[in-house]
């Protein structure tokens, strides 16, 4: 399945400023989502059953990694791996 990139990191986008209430100026493709405090461990439960439902992909125990998750172009790339498979 080939997936837009725009439409996948302003999906993403939209969900982090709804889920977190953050202003959406501060999210940035490149911010780091946990470490600049806007998810926490909960808020990382909810986005892997966002990203999921969203995108149509299955997460695996090796999948969960601080690389995959840390920003939305991190999230995006990992979508777009997880859809080629």
């Amino acid at each position: 399945m080939d997936i837009d990139t725009t439409t996948v990191k302003e999906k993403i986008r939209i969900y982090i400023v709804q889920s977190s209430h953050a202003d959406a100026d501060k999210i940035k493709d490149e911010s780091l989502i946990f470490k600049e405090g806007f998810f926490d461990s909960m808020g990382f439960i909810m986005l892997i059953t966002f990203l999921e439902e969203e995108f149509g992909i299955k997460t695996v125990d090796s999948d969960l990694i601080e690389e995959n998750f840390e920003s939305i172009n991190a999230i995006s790339e990992f979508i777009q791996r997880k859809s080629q498979n």
